[in-house]
C-alpha cells in the first residue's frame, strides 16, 4: 500500500536519493592499483596502463633503456609488461568493470510524460511524472555485487598479467637456448668441415679406407643440415619472443646473451606449496568472488520473483471542463501466469554452476602444484648431473684423448669418434638447462607468480602435497668445470693417422 507523501517529505526522500546516487564514483586509478602492486609484490616489476602520451613516452624511454645492453629474463618480462598489447587490451576490463559498478549506484532517471487531447468542446492536458520504485529499492544490493564483480575483475586482470610475465620468461628460455644451441652446432659443423677435409686429403693419400671417408663426409653433411635447423628453430623462437614483448621496428634489434643463466647452486627446499597455491592464485579469489556474487544475485531474485515492475508516478491533468486533477498512479505487475519459479531455479542452478566450477578450479589448481613442482625437482636434478657429471667426463674423455693422440697412443678415427659423442652431451646440457628454467617458470605459473619466501620454504622435509622426484644418483665432480666444451679441432697430419 503507497500512501500520499507530503511536500517535505517527498523532498527529503529526494534529497537522500541524490545522496545515494553521489556516492559511485570513478576512481582515480580505475582499479590498475591491484595490478601494478602486484606485478611489484610478485614480480618486482612496473606495470603501467598506457592511456596517454605520456605513458607512452614513459614506456618508450624504458623500453630504450632495456633494450639498450643484452636483455636479461627479468628485463625480457619488464619488456612485455609495458608493451604487450593484448595485455593492455585486457586492462581494458577494468574500465568497464567500474563503468558497471558506477552504473549500478546510479539512481534511474525519472520519466515525463505529456499528452494534449482534443475534443468536440473542449480540450485535455496530462502531465505524468514517473520513476522505477523497485530500482531504488534494490540499489544498495545491485552496487554491492556490482562491486564484487569489479574486485573479481581486479584479480583476473592481475592474473592475466602474471600469464603474461611466465610467456615472456618462457619464450625467453626459448630463445636465448636456441641461439646457444645455434651458436653450437656452427662449430660442430666447423669441426666436421675441418674433419671432412682431413678425410678427404687422407684419401687422397691412401691412408683412409673409404667407408672412413664416407663416414667422416656423412657426419658433415649432417652437421650442415643440423646447423640450419638450429639457426631457423632460433629464428622461431627469437620471434616469438619479439611477440610477446610487443616489440616491433627497431625494437627487434635486441641482443640476447650467449647462454642461459647458470644453474642455481642448490636447489631450495619448498614446502606445504597446495596450501600456498590455495592462498596466493589469484584465479581461486577470481572464482570466490564470482560464487560470492551469484549467490547474492539468487538472493535478489528470491526477493524479486514476484515483484517485476513497480513504478510510482505524480500526476497533473487539466481539462477545460474541468480544471485541474492532480494525483498519482502505482503499475503493478500481477503475478498471474508467471510465478517467477524458472527464475529462481535458473539462478539456483547458475549458483550450483559457479561452485562446482570453484571446487574444480581449486582441483586443478593442486594438481598443477604437484605436477609442475615434480617437474621442477626432476629438471633439476637432470641439469645438475649433466653440468656436474655427463660434461666434465666427457670434456676428460676429450683432453686424454688429445693427449694420446699427440703421444701418438691414438688413431684419429678415435680422436673424430671422441667429438662425435662430444657434441650429443654438450646439446644435451643445453635442453636440460632449459628445461630447468621452464620447470620453475611453471611452478611459479601454479603457485600463483612467485615462489613461497624463503622463511617458509626453507623448512625441512619433503613439500606436503608435492610429489618428489626422485634424484639421479651420481657421484659429485671434484671440480666445476666449463660445462660447454667447444668440439675438438686439433688439426692432424695424413701421416700420423695411425698413431705412428
Amino acid at each position: 500500500m503507497i500512501r500520499y507523501l507530503a511536500p517535505s517529505r517527498v523532498a527529503s526522500i529526494a534529497i537522500a536519493a541524490i545522496f545515494l546516487a553521489g556516492c559511485t564514483t570513478f576512481s582515480k586509478d580505475g582499479g590498475f592499483n591491484a595490478v601494478s602492486t602486484t606485478a611489484s609484490e610478485r614480480l618486482g616489476k612496473d606495470a603501467l596502463f598506457v592511456k596517454t602520451d605520456e605513458d607512452r613516452d614513459a614506456a618508450f624511454k624504458r623500453t630504450q633503456e632495456l633494450l639498450s645492453k643484452p636483455l636479461s629474463m627479468d628485463d625480457a618480462v619488464q619488456v612485455a609488461l609495458l608493451n604487450n598489447r593484448g595485455l593492455q587490451a585486457s586492462y581494458g576490463e577494468l574500465g568497464i568493470s567500474e563503468a558497471y559498478l558506477v552504473q549500478a549506484g546510479r539512481l534511474p532517471n525519472p520519466a515525463f510524460t505529456f499528452s494534449r487531447t482534443h475534443w468536440s468542446d473542449g480540450f485535455g492536458i496530462s502531465r505524468t511524472f514517473s520513476m522505477g520504485v523497485l530500482a531504488v529499492l534494490t540499489l544498495p544490493l545491485a552496487t554491492r555485487m556490482e562491486s564484487r564483480r569489479f574486485e573479481q575483475t581486479k584479480l583476473e586482470t592481475a592474473n592475466a598479467m602474471l600469464a603474461t610475465a611466465a610467456d615472456a620468461r618462457k619464450a625467453y628460455v626459448n630463445a636465448v637456448a636456441a641461439e646457444q644451441a645455434a651458436l653450437y652446432a656452427a662449430q660442430v659443423k666447423d669441426s666436421a668441415e675441418a674433419g671432412a677435409e682431413l678425410a678427404l686429403r687422407m684419401r687422397q693419400a691412401g691412408n683412409f679406407s673409404k667407408l672412413d671417408y664416407a663416414r667422416e663426409q656423412a657426419f658433415y653433411a649432417e652437421s650442415a643440415a643440423q646447423l640450419a635447423k638450429a639457426r631457423q628453430q632460433s629464428v622461431m623462437a627469437r620471434e616469438k619472443l619479439t611477440r610477446t614483448m610487443g616489440l616491433w621496428g627497431s625494437g627487434t634489434q635486441y641482443r640476447l646473451p650467449e647462454r642461459l643463466p647458470d644453474l642455481p647452486k642448490d636447489r631450495p627446499q619448498l614446502n606445504d606449496l597446495e596450501s600456498f597455491a590455495m592462498q596466493n592464485r589469484l584465479d581461486i579469489q577470481a572464482a570466490k568472488l564470482k560464487t560470492q556474487s551469484v549467490a547474492t544475485s539468487l538472493g535478489l531474485s528470491k526477493a524479486t520473483r514476484f515483484i517485476n515492475a513497480l513504478d510510482v508516478g505524480y500526476l497533473d491533468n487539466f481539462e477545460t471542463d474541468k480544471g485541474h486533477e492532480r494525483g498519482y498512479e502505482i503499475s503493478v505487475e500481477i503475478p498471474i501466469f508467471d510465478w517467477g519459479s524458472a527464475k529462481v531455479a535458473r539462478a539456483e542452478s547458475i549458483y550450483m554452476q559457479s561452485a562446482n566450477r570453484l571446487a574444480q578450479t581449486a582441483i586443478d589448481a593442486r594438481s598443477e602444484v604437484r605436477e609442475s613442482y615434480s617437474g621442477y625437482v626432476t629438471s633439476y636434478d637432470v641439469a645438475k648431473h649433466y653440468r656436474d657429471e655427463v660434461v666434465p667426463i666427457r670434456k676428460t674423455i676429450s683432453d686424454e684423448m688429445l693427449l694420446r693422440y699427440n703421444g701418438m697412443l691414438a688413431s684419429v678415427f678415435e680422436l673424430l669418434a671422441d667429438s662425435r659423442d662430444q657434441v650429443a652431451a654438450v646439446n644435451g646440457y643445453i635442453d636440460a638447462l632449459k628445461d630447468y628454467w621452464l620447470a620453475e617458470t611453471d611452478l611459479q605459473q601454479s603457485l600463483g607468480g612467485r615462489l613461497p619466501p624463503l622463511a617458509m620454504s626453507q623448512a625441512p622435509g619433503a613439500p606436503h602435497g608435492a610429489t618428489s622426484a626422485p634424484a639421479m644418483q651420481a657421484q659429485p665432480a671434484a671440480a666445476q668445470v666449463s660445462p660447454l666444451p667447444a668440439p675438438a679441432t686439433q688439426p692432424v697430419s695424413p701421416t700420423n693417422s695411425e698413431g705412428k
